[in-house]
């Protein structure tokens, strides 16, 4: 006779309680990116929005980001850190292979044998730990989730290449997902497009660079025109697809919160969702440019912070990156 399984508990819903984020103390302005690439401070803004941007210290790890912004949310979420039963580090830019970002965070938050693990799904990164946390606590699989989207960037990038020194910072930004007593997160819409795998790389592997005798050390290089006719002939319809899932009206957002990727994009995306004016959109990218797969929480934060987006108001969030890969769905603030 086959055993029976007893079944997890269950529990209806799940919403984000609480958001942290961490920005590096050294502000980088676009005259100082200037003099290592032949460009100008007009340019920079016109082409991507960008005025300036936070750098990490040399001595700053991504686990250091990510354990601040990780600290805070909790702090925030006022819930006891012993609840939290999985932490979800979303990172392109942690330098180690193995082991897992999430591991080294838990233990230095003092979360004690918390599953951990780190995801690789680049500007999207966030939205997918965010989609994968809700099914987890809905599932009655963890009671609350740690999810830190955390870049630094500056490692990886080669600050002579004019097109893409100016735009990749660092940074950190975090939530808490817990049980909620009514829906608070509308049903994720992701997808990847790995045709596409070559628009946002590396220019070369580790395995090359080893090969190649520790020459030319791998950064990130990007098709420019490639990303931004992606973005913003589908990422537009996704964002709709997510809309149409939770059974919300583009109208009745307070907060439209994408990728902070280029603020071209962004406006690309208004326009085709023909969101109203009275919907405020995060244009953080101006002041800590893009980092990957901490702009969506450190936007989040920078909204409610300054009174821009209500708490417990309805926001659409979307991450999209190399890969390439996307995420979006509904969400009610913290």
């Amino acid at each position: 006779m086959t055993a029976a399984i007893r079944p997890t508990v269950a529990t209806p819903y799940a919403r984000i309680v609480g958001v942290g984020t961490y920005r590096p103390e050294r502000v980088v302005t676009n005259a100082e990116i200037c003099e290592q690439i032949d460009s100008s401070d007009e340019w920079i803004r016109e082409r991507s929005g960008i005025i300036e941007r936070r750098f990490a210290a040399a001595d700053e790890s991504v686990v250091d980001l990510a354990v601040a912004a990780g600290g805070s949310a909790i702090a925030k979420s006022g819930i006891d850190p012993a609840l939290i039963d999985m932490v979800m580090v979303a990172t392109v830019t942690h330098p180690y292979q193995t082991p897992s970002a999430a591991a080294e965070v838990a233990d230095r938050l003092g979360l004690v044998d918390t599953a951990a693990t780190d995801l690789s799904a680049a500007c999207a990164g966030f939205c997918y730990g965010l989609g994968l946390a809700d099914g987890l606590v809905r599932a009655g699989n963890a009671r609350y989730v740690l999810v830190v989207g955390v870049e630094k960037l500056t490692d990886w990038v080669d600050p002579t290449d004019r097109s893409s020194a100016f735009i990749f910072a660092d940074g950190a930004g975090a939530v808490i997902v817990g049980p909620s007593d009514v829906p608070a997160l509308g049903p994720v819409v992701w997808g990847s497009d790995g045709s596409q795998k070559d628009a946002i790389t590396m220019t070369q592997s580790l395995v090359d660079y080893k090969v190649n005798g520790g020459e030319s050390f791998p950064v990130l290089q990007m098709q420019g025109q490639q990303v931004f006719r992606w973005a913003v002939g589908e990422m537009s319809k996704a964002c709709q697809r997510a809309l149409d899932a939770a059974g919300v009206r583009a109208e009745d957002l307070d907060a439209f919160i994408p990728h902070q990727a280029n603020m071209r994009i962004t406006d690309a995306m208004i326009r085709a969702l023909k969101l109203p004016e009275h919907v405020p959109v995060a244009r953080d990218i101006a002041y800590t440019g893009n980092t990957s797969a901490a702009s969506i929480p450190l936007a989040m934060e920078r909204m409610l912070d300054s009174g821009e987006a209500p708490h417990g108001g309805t926001a659409l969030l979307i991450g999209f990156g190399a890969g390439l890969v996307y995420a979006a769905q509904v969400v009610t603030l913290p």
